[in-house]
């Protein structure tokens, strides 16, 4: 909804900065507020517009990258706006990645909130799929990133072609681990789609 607010620092405190931008004054909750100064001008905040039925909140980041982490953490079954926020604000988007891939639990329940079954949940459900964020960390992801729009255009053309996202999804699994060009995938999912059949 809103990407970024680009403005001058009105206000900062412990839980949020106030940006100005046209006379109107946006609250954006921070990792680490203190991060901005007021009266700096023209800075740029990286926002997430959190919505839900008992509040609405615009959370803010210093770069992409940043608000990529909080939006994948918010997808951590017991992880919550403040946790991920509390995470974030560690600051060492590296660190933190390498410890998902290595399932590193020791690391992970050094944030506030991150008990042993929460850290276990991190791993569970964000190993492999932080490649954008920190790719040095997350090799397979890397070798295999040229070929992943090709594969996602072959799926695109299977499920064009009629066939159920199970069976779509199936075949993505299979491929996956191969480097082809899109016909090239199209024509081993056709054989391993006729060969389930």
């Amino acid at each position: 909804m809103i990407e970024f607010v680009r403005g001058e620092v009105a206000y900062v405190c412990a839980e949020f900065v106030t940006i100005e931008v046209g006379g109107i004054g946006y609250k954006i909750v921070a990792p680490n507020p203190f991060f901005y100064r007021t009266g700096d001008e023209q800075v740029i905040v990286y926002t997430y517009h959190y919505v839900r039925e008992d509040q609405e909140v615009l959370f803010g980041f210093r770069s992409r990258r940043e608000r990529a982490l909080f939006t994948k953490l918010l997808g951590v079954t017991g992880i919550g706006p403040k946790g991920a926020l509390a995470i974030v604000a560690s600051g060492n988007v590296d660190a933190l990645v390498e410890a998902i891939e290595q399932e590193k639990e020791s690391y992970l329940i050094k944030f506030p909130g991150v008990g042993k079954k929460t850290a276990k949940q991190m791993t569970l459900d964000l190993k492999g799929k932080l490649a954008e964020l920190a790719p040095d960390y997350v090799p397979s992801e890397g070798l295999f990133a040229q070929s992943n729009a090709e594969l996602n255009e072959a799926c695109e053309a299977l499920t064009a072609l009629g066939y159920s996202d199970r069976e779509v999804e199936k075949v993505k699994k299979a491929l996956q681990a191969e480097v082809l060009s899109t016909d090239q995938y199209v024509k081993r999912a056709l054989q391993l789609l006729l060969n389930v059949r």
